[in-house]
């Protein structure tokens, strides 16, 4: 399994009816494999996993593994609020297919994730699976933040391999990798720290993250490799000025419209994933002038 580069987290495509669209998963899929992307990420939260129940996100799970080539890297969200729970999903997504798993932090009872109540959660989690476990923090969704004390704890066991930090905090960020960079925590087995957010990825790149889990990888996949490779090559200059065009579009993908904001892109691209699952509502139309402008700048540097 490759842990490098730049994975797409894709969104869920729904019908009319709500139900997982099968031929617009189908479709999506066939675009974007003949992207450079090193994988993909099924079930995260622009999958919208947290509105699927374990029959439909079984469902999505071989969709996706059907059509992902064998050697391009493929993980499934499996985290749920209770241990349990996320070892039966981390199981089920092995089975059908899973190279590993990315576990998001549990967040309902926000005030007792304590350090060592994650530390417990992700050994008991890496321990039942049989695939490689990346840990997943997000905290504008969950409300809690995974702390570098614990990361650096839990990146010691052998089955956890990485983890995807989607906040934008560069000194966070920075004391994680230093932390699991330490021979005494994950240098056996190593550890690879992902950027979440496309709006940050060029000076996360900067500081030692081994690439990323964009969204905005699903809209310009060739750009986002594209400031990667630039970033491995020392190409300092072309890899900010990059970084500085897509900026507008990642925002837009990011914290400002979310999975709205994604699948109305791809609409925009010529690639229907359909509209978001309700309570979440579709862009609204005074907010796609500047989705169109944001996205015709990267589109202008996607080639």
């Amino acid at each position: 399994m490759n842990l490098t580069g730049v994975l797409a987290p894709v969104p869920t495509p729904f019908d009319d009816r709500g139900a997982i669209d099968e031929r617009k998963f189908k479709a999506a899929f066939a675009r974007w494999v003949k992207s450079p992307l090193t994988g993909f990420v099924v079930l995260g939260s622009n999958g919208e996993a947290a509105l699927l129940d374990d029959d439909e996100s079984d469902r999505a799970i071989a969709l996706a593994r059907e059509a992902v080539p064998r050697g391009r890297t493929f993980l499934v969200g499996t985290g749920r609020e209770s241990t349990d729970a996320t070892i039966r999903a981390t199981k089920r997504a092995a089975a059908l297919g899973a190279d590993g798993v990315l576990v998001r932090t549990p967040g309902f009872f926000k005030s007792q994730m304590t350090n060592e109540v994650f530390v417990r959660h992700y050994t008991a989690v890496a321990d039942a699976s049989s695939v490689p476990v990346l840990l997943y923090n997000f905290t504008a969704v969950t409300g809690v933040n995974l702390q570098p004390a614990a990361v650096a704890r839990i990146a010691t066991h052998a089955n956890v391999v990485g983890m995807k930090e989607s906040g934008g905090d560069l000194a966070q960020i920075a004391e994680i990798i230093a932390s699991t960079m330490n021979p005494a925590n994950a240098g056996s087995h190593g550890f690879r720290l992902f950027a979440g957010s496309g709006s940050t990825f060029y000076p996360s790149l900067c500081a030692g993250v081994a690439g990323g889990i964009l969204a905005i990888a699903n809209v310009i996949p060739d750009a986002c490799v594209r400031l990667f490779d630039l970033v491995r090559a020392g190409k300092h200059d072309a890899a900010r000025d990059l970084q500085n065009q897509i900026l507008p579009l990642a925002k837009l993908l990011g914290s400002m419209y979310g999975v709205a904001g994604l699948k109305a892109a791809l609409k925009l691209t010529g690639c229907d994933v359909g509209i978001p699952r309700p309570p979440l509502v579709p862009l609204p139309d005074t907010a796609l002038a500047a989705l169109k402008d944001a996205l015709g700048s990267a589109e202008k540097v996607a080639v």
